[in-house]
């Protein structure tokens, strides 16, 4: 009877969050920001994003399958060898060939999986010629940024409490709205080396599928390349302290010609900080 309840539940459970991965998206209006109930990725806007929605979805497979024949076997197990069907039961201890496929299959499954899991690890960690490189500073609690190819300026992002406090025309999305924005230029790519400057902290944005940890006196590396112009949040995803909530990431990638212009105003814009904020992350 236990084995009959734990085989409804599993059903249930299983059915129910198919259900809700098919109907709850994780993308609002095509941002790269989730959406309150959604549990599946955000929509890839990078290749390395697609790689791994793709690779997230081959793995679903694979398990999906398994699932549904370790459910099938425990159906067919409860129903055959019931007592009703099974008046004498088989004293059978061993059986050669079911161990050695019990035990080949799973290592054949996880060759496959490893072989594609291998080649994206490879590509996300190797840098390709970057266009430009930026660099990602955690402190407690906001993120501060470098453009060393580009005058060397620099700036703090600290997260908005309220829509009053946006100065322009940009979307606020709660606890996602900073004050000031990381800006990169569509189809470029876009070196990003992250460290921190008192505890752990780490830079993800995950439309772009990059996760970094910021370790004081460690320099990382990632690397994206967006192919479509808009405004994508990230996060620190490791948690920092009392408020760790309060470091999101605004990345805005825009074309080349507003990159300039906002290069360009930005190096007034900053000039007077910059020489503050440096020397402070240089510690």
């Amino acid at each position: 009877m236990n084995i009959i309840n734990s085989t409804k539940r599993f059903i249930v459970l299983t059915v129910s969050s198919f259900l809700i991965s098919f109907f709850c998206s994780a993308n609002e209006n095509g941002l790269g920001v989730a959406t309150n109930w959604g549990i599946d990725l955000q929509n890839p806007t990078t290749e390395v994003a697609k790689d791994v929605y793709d690779m997230h979805f081959f793995v679903l497979i694979i398990i999906t399958l398994i699932t549904l024949f370790v459910l099938a076997l425990l159906i067919w197990v409860c129903y055959r060898y019931s007592e009703k069907n099974n008046k004498n039961p088989s004293k059978t201890v061993h059986n050669t060939l079911i161990e050695i496929l019990w035990t080949a299959i799973p290592v054949l499954i996880l060759v496959v999986i490893s072989i594609p899991s291998f080649k994206l690890l490879y590509k996300q960690d190797v840098i390709p010629e970057p266009d430009l490189t930026i660099k990602a500073i955690g402190y407690q609690w906001y993120w501060g940024y470098e453009y060393p190819d580009h005058g060397n300026f620099a700036y703090e992002a600290f997260m908005l409490q309220s829509e009053d406090e946006v100065e322009d025309n940009r979307p606020f999305k709660r606890m996602l709205t900073t004050d000031t924005t990381v800006v990169v230029p569509v189809n470029k790519i876009v070196r990003v080396q992250v460290t921190a400057a008192d505890v752990l902290h780490s830079w993800a944005v995950p439309a772009f599928g990059v996760k970094t940890d910021a370790v004081p006196g460690r320099l990382n590396e990632t690397w994206f390349k967006a192919d479509k112009t808009g405004i994508y949040y990230g996060m620190c995803s490791e948690l920092c302290g009392v408020n760790h909530q309060s470091m999101p990431i605004e990345i805005h990638v825009v074309s080349d010609s507003e990159f300039a212009a906002w290069i360009e105003e930005s190096q007034k814009k900053y000039a007077v900080n910059s020489e503050e904020i440096l020397e402070m992350s240089s510690k």
